[in-house]
């Protein structure tokens, strides 16, 4: 087997200075440019990387102090390889890379991964151009009609309270769902809810149930002594989640089954 063709000169030359740009204490600085000027290079874009993630990850900044937020970031802008050209989606590579490239080394908090996907959600969410798909009344009945959920709305679990997350603020592991939809004023509102909530809107999610089928299912899964205490609380917090913008209304007469 013929061995591979050399890079061109001016490729090598590019791969070293990119690499010492994404690193340079363990890449050499490339011959022939000033240090100073490599220096310039080295520092804007950094600097611009940081800048994108302190917008999106404030909280995760705070909690790690500066020492240890630089070495995440810098270990982010040296290994990782982004799929995409726009800034914007940084903080999206940034999740992926703490996800399946990091490994938490020690001394960082175990809620790391769970910190940085509630913190991005935000961004997620306000950024999304997802639409209704289908016509729906704004005032329809929800328990017998179909509920309609915001477009641009996700039911979170996590194993940390992450929405109480502070700097010297010890926080135990805990089940934590919550509710995070775009209002009719395109500001992103977080609730906390309980596990009712969450599985009501799993259910709800697929488009097919209607309310009270959703309620009922829920009923039969815990095995309630009293159903219609069930139906009677659910349809209750139908009403709130339309009110507070989390569900639409129901599906319109004719696009249902």
């Amino acid at each position: 087997m013929s061995k591979p063709a050399a890079l061109p000169e001016f490729q090598r030359y590019q791969s070293a200075f990119t690499a010492h740009i994404r690193d340079p204490r363990t890449h050499p600085r490339p011959p022939g440019v000033e240090a100073r000027r490599m220096k310039i290079y080295s520092e804007l874009l950094y600097n611009n990387i940081d800048g994108f993630l302190l917008a999106c990850f404030p909280v995760m900044r705070q909690v790690l102090g500066a020492r240890k937020w630089a070495k995440l970031v810098r270990a982010f802008f040296s290994t990782h390889r982004s799929h995409t050209p726009y800034f914007r989606q940084i903080p999206d590579e940034f999740v992926q890379f703490l996800q399946n490239e990091w490994a938490v080394p020690e001394g960082y908090p175990p809620y790391l991964l769970a910190l940085a996907h509630y913190e991005w959600i935000e961004l997620v969410l306000s950024v999304s151009n997802r639409t209704v798909d289908c016509a729906f009344d704004a005032g329809g009945d929800l328990l017998d009609g179909i509920p309609v959920l915001n477009p641009v709305l996700a039911n979170l679990r996590y194993d940390w309270p992450v929405h109480r997350i502070a700097p010297r603020r010890k926080v135990q592991p805990a089940e934590t769902h919550l509710l995070v939809f775009r209002d009719p004023a395109d500001q992103v509102r977080f609730s906390e809810i309980n596990a009712f909530t969450a599985r009501l809107l799993a259910l709800l999610g697929s488009g097919t149930l209607r309310g009270r089928g959703a309620l009922e299912t829920i009923a039969t899964e815990s095995r309630h002594p009293d159903p219609g205490l069930i139906l009677q609380a659910g349809g209750a917090l139908l009403a709130d989640l339309r009110d507070r913008g989390a569900i639409l209304g129901t599906l319109q007469a004719g696009n249902d089954s």
